[in-house]
């Protein structure tokens, strides 16, 4: 199930949808679909758009102020890498093999093992001498993988797990090179005072791009388009 909620900052916005849904931070994932920040006479705005997982029960009434985790307050999660690359327990074993399998049946050797544990995530790491096959332009056929591998894990029981695949740290590298991409259109848009409507990205790269330029007092970022892939626009909108 998908809603929509609105704060002045991205936190508040959480804490918004968290609260009059009577769900905790982890039952639901968040993307950004616009982002405003405030100025002179001029409140902040976020916009978000969040997907609730089947497995969370969802309430009308919100929950007590003394219930943090119910209320969105966004904490560290505490991420544990594994001494040794093997799964622990049947589910991780069923999930590696799941993966080694697919990859195999698409014509390419693998290796597929633990990257890092957390509370409702679970990394894998994909090792292969077809590395830049399997990660794909802009990373889309590793987000198809990945996309599987999530949906084996609901096969299994686990809807409430997130499964990240990365391969060669494309994902670190990803990231950073999409927050340098963003501050030099935020330059650009800047400069000429033209919007810029960047290419189709998937949420997590979106949401990169508007926390990246939120704290750019004269620069708003809004998600366009429909389907998994949308395009943010970059716009000027002045200093006030």
């Amino acid at each position: 199930m998908e809603y929509e909620f609105e704060g002045r900052t991205e936190e508040e916005a959480i804490e918004i949808a968290a609260r009059e849904l009577g769900i905790a931070r982890d039952e639901f994932d968040v993307e950004i679909m616009e982002s405003q920040r405030g100025g002179f006479l001029k409140k902040g705005k976020t916009r978000i758009r969040i997907q609730v997982r089947s497995s969370a029960p969802v309430a009308p009434a919100p929950r007590r102020r003394s219930e943090n985790r119910a209320e969105g307050v966004v904490t560290e999660r505490k991420r544990t890498l594994p001494t040794g690359d093997a799964a622990e327990g049947e589910f991780e074993e069923k999930l590696l093999e799941f993966v080694r399998s697919t990859v195999e049946k698409m014509g390419y050797s693998c290796k597929a093992s633990v990257l890092f544990r957390e509370e409702l995530k679970l990394g894998i790491r994909l090792e292969s001498e077809s590395a830049a096959i399997l990660i794909g332009k802009k990373g889309k056929n590793l987000d198809a993988l990945q996309l599987l591998a999530n949906v084996y894990a609901g096969r299994l029981g686990r809807e409430d797990l997130r499964i990240i695949l990365d391969s060669e740290n494309y994902r670190i590298r990803r990231e950073e090179a999409i927050v340098k991409m963003a501050y030099e259109v935020a330059e650009r848009v800047r400069s000429t005072r033209n919007s810029v409507l960047l290419e189709p990205m998937n949420p997590f790269e979106r949401r990169i791009v508007h926390t990246t330029l939120n704290d750019i007092v004269d620069i708003e970022t809004k998600s366009e388009g429909d389907g998994l892939y949308k395009q943010v626009r970059v716009t000027f909108r002045g200093r006030r």
